[in-house]
């Protein structure tokens, strides 16, 4: 039945999402907008009008599967019932469809991190950006959970929240220096997984204690030290990057060490790169694990990371347009950066070839095509 019911997985996981409308006022069911809004945001709407538009294009496909009472909602319509609905309950939604996703692949490796909807303030209400972060399983290509905040700087707070919706049982979670905070590596140990988190300056004294620790080993050699060294190089167009890699296993002098749950591992990442016509630029990063591994471990650890920023972030703001959407009303921006999210999701699970915006354009050309990504297939 998936593949003739394109709104199966919809009406199954979504089958407790309470209509936010009182009765008086419902021309439309609630699991109409849902199927109408997703399928249009998988085919390439990116606003209300655009959603409302899809659903009028596609309507005889759409009835053939949808009830349709009063035929295809306004696009009035679409953007209030997505203003009022409970965000929370939403995500609970995504949530049971993330989870049979991903049921049976093995999450090992899962980056948080933040992003802002640029557009999504309202000066004249004193409303500040949205700012979300989530979670990437970097293997599957799957969010895993969102967890919204007023600010970058609440993400301290946020990441803890993210992490109970979270099963990272045998996973590596890795965060960036935001996160790296004692009461997070200890909640990823706690849930049974490790963590690999950066190491800045909000964290002056474990930055300082690490740095330290390398200068001294470097200095001597490592001697008598258990270390790993790892090189990596990335050359094209016109740029060749080289990173040195060194990583100490249970290592000594970290200020208060026992604080940070089961850290059993310190890495250093010299970069350096050379881009033709200009000067050559040296960066050294710090990272701590939980994880008693070589150095090409954590440089996969920390490589991997960055593919939240190309395969969700970079995807969201190029294919989807994300920053410059103005959604700010209620829990507008909120809820369709989740659809969004589910879109993406979907696609990237995909089987068939091509670029996501690609896909988004056959799936709104071909509806079997379209069936196909809801289906899985």
């Amino acid at each position: 039945m998936a593949q003739r019911n394109p709104a199966l997985a919809i009406q199954t996981h979504f089958a407790d999402l309470t209509d936010p409308r009182i009765d008086r006022t419902r021309r439309h069911n609630l699991m109409d907008i849902m199927v109408i809004a997703l399928c249009a945001v998988i085919c390439g709407a990116e606003g209300w009008v655009d959603i409302a538009n899809y659903g009028a294009a596609k309507h005889d496909w759409l009835k053939a599967f949808l009830e349709l009472p009063n035929g295809i909602p306004s696009h009035d319509t679409f953007r209030r019932v997505f203003c009022l609905l409970d965000p929370h309950t939403f995500l609970d939604c995504f949530q049971r469809w993330i989870d049979a996703l991903s049921a049976g692949l093995g999450l090992k490796r899962i980056a948080i991190d933040g992003k802002t909807l640029r557009r999504s303030f309202d000066r004249a209400a004193g409303k500040a950006a949205l700012h979300l972060v989530s979670a990437w399983a970097t293997e599957q290509h799957l969010v895993l959970g969102q967890v919204a905040v007023d600010a970058k700087s609440n993400e301290i707070t946020a990441i803890p929240k993210l992490l109970e919706l979270l099963d990272v049982s045998g996973a590596i979670v890795t965060i960036d220096a935001m996160g790296c905070q004692k009461e997070i590596a200890g909640k990823i140990r706690q849930g049974g997984g490790d963590y690999v988190l950066a190491v800045r300056d909000n964290q002056p004294h474990l930055l300082e204690d690490i740095q330290l620790c390398f200068e001294q080993a470097l200095d001597n050699d490592f001697a008598g030290l258990e270390h790993s060294h790892h090189e990596e190089v990335y050359t094209g167009h016109g740029r060749k990057e080289t990173h040195q890699v060194y990583t100490i296993l249970h290592p000594e002098g970290i200020r208060d060490q026992a604080l940070w749950k089961d850290l059993k591992a310190i890495t250093m990442i010299y970069s350096e790169r050379q881009e033709a016509g200009k000067e050559d630029t040296v960066e050294v990063r710090y990272y701590i694990g939980s994880k008693a591994a070589k150095a090409s471990s954590y440089a996969g650890y920390v490589r991997g990371h960055w593919g939240i920023e190309n395969g969700l972030h970079w995807i969201l703001d190029v294919s989807f347009d994300e920053d410059h959407c103005r959604m700010r009303t209620d829990h507008s921006a909120e809820n369709m950066a989740l659809l969004r999210r589910l879109a993406l999701s979907l696609l990237k699970q995909h089987g068939g070839k091509g670029s996501v915006r690609g896909k988004r354009k056959r799936s709104g050309w071909d509806d079997r095509v379209l069936v196909e990504i809801l289906s899985r297939k």
